[in-house]
């Protein structure tokens, strides 16, 4: 038995297709089977069923799969730790960010300016970044395809995730200064059942902000009416001020369309306190609480948690 047999039997059924497995490893779809075949001949048993439009493990190899990852990431452990006692670290680090994260400073951490300086610091390790939803990415945290993410929270993080909050503002509603809501709000806020028939603006399903206007909505009775979705908080309250809706973000993010809007905005936005309930979203660094497998990404977590402001999400 070989370890690239077992990297080759974890990556078809990661990726649901011998085709894919073969994409991910940069090997040919034939060499995935060829040696996926060796390896159910040297076992005596079928690990994988090919009769479906999606490649899925048996029985046995659903029993195999636990002990095919733990082997490969023993390897990996040997080799990121042998490394590390060699005084260069090295190896790559996988970080996820929520749309905009890295264009924006948070508390006075700027998350970009703090990758820098730890590339300056350790040349040799690989830093991957990419962007997606804070669902996506807090499943690939569990699965160990992220090391670390700045992600949104809409509520409590799922078990296995930790998480350091780095944000947390309240919520507000961005209209423009002639929409009929500024009538009907007490002291600059409205209660959320204003917005029950009300056009909304609001990022995609899957984010923090979405999560929880969607789960208050739900707990007052309705399903909030969303018909403009934009990945960045920016561009929201930009189709705010063209009057296409009420846009949902967080405290501050409204002050962005000002000069952004054009002549046609109709003004400066206003900004509504969401009341009733109150509502806040929260943006935090989230990693596996038995923490990153390999010294780079541990390292990386250690400088980051020590350089952003914030507290332990609870």
């Amino acid at each position: 038995m070989e370890l690239a047999q077992l990297r080759y039997f974890v990556a078809v059924v990661e990726e649901g297709s011998f085709t894919g497995a073969g994409v991910r490893l940069h090997v040919s779809q034939p060499g995935v089977s060829a040696q996926i075949r060796r390896l159910e001949r040297e076992l005596g048993q079928r690990l994988l069923d090919r009769s479906g439009r999606r490649v899925t493990p048996t029985e046995t190899g659903e029993a195999v799969l636990s002990y095919a990852r733990a082997a490969l990431a023993a390897v990996e452990g040997v080799r990121r730790t042998a490394e590390e006692f060699s005084g260069l670290l090295r190896g790559r680090v996988t970080l996820g960010l929520i749309p905009g994260a890295a264009g924006a400073v948070v508390n006075g951490f700027d998350v970009v300016e703090a990758l820098g300086n730890f590339h300056d610091e350790h040349p040799r390790v690989e830093i991957a970044l990419s962007e997606d939803t804070s669902e996506r990415m807090l499943v690939a945290l569990l699965r160990g395809e992220l090391d670390l993410a700045v992600v949104g929270l809409g509520g409590e993080p799922p078990a296995g995730i930790s998480c350091q909050v780095l944000l947390d503002e309240p919520l507000v509603a961005a209209v423009r200064a002639d929409d009929p809501l500024l009538a009907e709000s007490v002291n600059g806020g409205i209660p959320l059942a204003a917005l029950r028939d009300r056009a909304l603006i609001s990022l995609p399903r899957g984010t923090g902000l979405r999560g929880v206007l969607e789960r208050a909505c739900a707990e007052a009775g309705f399903a909030p009416r969303v018909e403009f979705e934009a990945a960045a908080p920016a561009v929201l309250v930009r189709l705010a001020a063209r009057g296409l809706g009420v846009a949902v973000v967080p405290s501050g993010a409204e002050s962005g369309a000002e000069s952004g809007a054009g002549s046609r905005a109709g003004g400066a936005l206003c900004a509504l306190r969401i009341t009733e309930p109150a509502l806040n979203g929260r943006v935090a660094l989230a990693w596996r609480t038995a923490g990153p497998a390999g010294p780079a990404a541990r390292r990386l977590l250690g400088r980051l948690r020590a350089e952003a402001p914030g507290r332990p999400a609870p």
